[in-house]
């Protein structure tokens, strides 16, 4: 289905499509907002410092004169920020052609969301979990709608501990990332599986970037006491963003291969096709075998709906 070469330049026109790219306004989620812009989608720039978003958005325009961006706020990590949103976006908005949840936070040392959740968990796959929740029946009036979340090759060494989501009995920065990119795994394969249970036309579809020189490794690691073990962990990132990733803007086209191009299915998972899948060109990725139990996933969904207070599909 992929080509061997797929580019942004591969993106179809995407002229009258409304697109919301969450953590729009660094890394792969400034290049995701481009990708779309370029091929003339309206990106709203789910952020939430204005000011970053703001500046970003003048980036993209000075490579895209005339790009369609508009700033909306956006905390994940607060789930009344995440209604909030949802509800401004509703009502400005009459169509959402492509949820892109791509937002994350990595490696950051044990601490809470606004709603009690550990940070990894909280941000990266319930805060996710509700803003999707709270758009889906916008997303499914929209005629060929897509959802495209963003895991990650670290999802390989997740585990769902359903009775200790939250890991209060042993937390390590790493896992607690890792499971949280699990969970958005599974929670979009289940998402598809109940959207085509529903007869809807919405696909749900994943993507990964491989390992992309972005500022989220560094940013979690430089978070909290500057010990020797972060001080190296820095170090071997910064080694490794130099002379083993890929750029971001290689790392984003996974994702926009996941929202874009013709053919994709319910459960599609994309991501680099080289040096064991950190790098090189988009296509369909391997899943680790934990994203595959579905009665895992189901339990995490109803738990999902729990904590969150959103219960949808």
């Amino acid at each position: 289905m992929a080509q061997a070469s797929w580019t942004a330049e591969d993106v179809p026109d995407l002229t009258g499509k409304v697109a919301v790219v969450t953590g729009a306004n660094s890394g792969l989620g400034w290049w995701t907002t481009a990708g779309l812009a370029a091929k003339g989608a309206q990106v709203v720039m789910a952020c939430r410092n204005q000011a970053k978003a703001e500046a970003a958005a003048e980036q993209i325009r000075a490579k895209l004169p005339g790009a369609d961006l508009e700033f909306m706020p956006l905390d994940l990590a607060n789930l009344g920020s995440v209604a909030a949103f949802a509800e401004a976006f509703k009502k400005e908005h009459d169509r959402l052609d492509i949820l892109c949840n791509n937002a994350g936070v990595m490696f950051a040392p044990r601490g809470v969301t606004a709603d009690g959740f550990e940070v990894h968990i909280g941000s990266n796959h319930l805060g996710h979990f509700a803003l999707t929740g709270r758009l889906i029946e916008l997303v499914m009036a929209t005629p060929g709608s897509r959802v495209v979340t963003v895991a990650s090759e670290y999802s390989h060494l997740g585990h769902i501990r359903l009775d200790d989501i939250n890991m209060t009995r042993a937390f390590a920065r790493s896992d607690a990332y890792a499971n949280s990119k699990l969970a958005n795994l599974m929670t979009s394969g289940e998402l598809g599986r109940r959207l085509e249970k529903a007869g809807s036309g919405t696909v749900s579809a994943a993507a990964h970037p491989g390992y992309s020189a972005t500022n989220l490794q560094a940013a979690g690691v430089d978070t909290g006491t500057p010990d020797a073990l972060a001080r190296f962990g820095k170090a071997m990132m910064v080694w490794g963003n130099r002379y083993v990733a890929q750029t971001a803007d290689r790392g984003a086209l996974p994702s926009l291969m996941a929202a874009t191009m013709p053919g994709v299915k319910n459960g599609d998972y994309f991501g680099p096709t080289a040096l064991f899948g950190l790098r090189g060109d988009p296509g369909p990725a391997a899943k680790p075998g934990r994203a595959k139990d579905r009665e895992v996933a189901r339990k995490l969904w109803a738990l999902s709906e729990q904590m969150t207070g959103v219960s949808y599909l």
